[in-house]
């Protein structure tokens, strides 16, 4: 089966070359987020037990938590949790048989994109403030 001739069929293309369309990246970055979440779970489940074992451990969870990673993962963490619940409700369009078309599929994964950020923001900001 090795010395088969091939002819001059093309190959497959190549991560290089082939670029995926916006909705692949988005359906990708989906399971992504879903994934990392995790961590801004982790990181506050370890706060509240903190909290509960005593002051010591509270202050170095606390510390933590409050710190540059902490908050980087915290902030993350958030946008991952709107990300994941918008491409959520464009999959529920998707069982619907909505926006099952090339254009309005690119346009609903840019919406997820632009909309996870807003949200995050109005949510950073609602924190902040109260």
């Amino acid at each position: 089966m090795g010395d088969i001739p091939r002819g001059n069929r093309p190959l497959s293309p190549h991560l290089s070359v082939y670029r995926l369309p916006l909705s692949a990246i988005t359906s990708i970055m989906t399971r992504i987020t879903g994934q990392s979440m995790l961590a801004g779970i982790l990181l506050i489940v370890w706060w509240l037990l903190a909290a509960v074992t005593g002051p010591d451990a509270f202050a170095a969870a606390d510390w933590v938590l409050r710190s540059w990673l902490g908050m980087l993962v915290l902030v993350m963490s958030l946008w991952s949790l709107w990300y994941h619940f918008l491409a959520g409700i464009r999959h529920l369009f998707y069982d619907a048989r909505l926006l099952l078309e090339i254009t309005e599929a690119r346009q609903a994964s840019k919406v997820i994109l632009v909309g996870s950020v807003v949200l995050t923001l109005l949510t950073l900001i609602l924190f902040v403030l109260a």
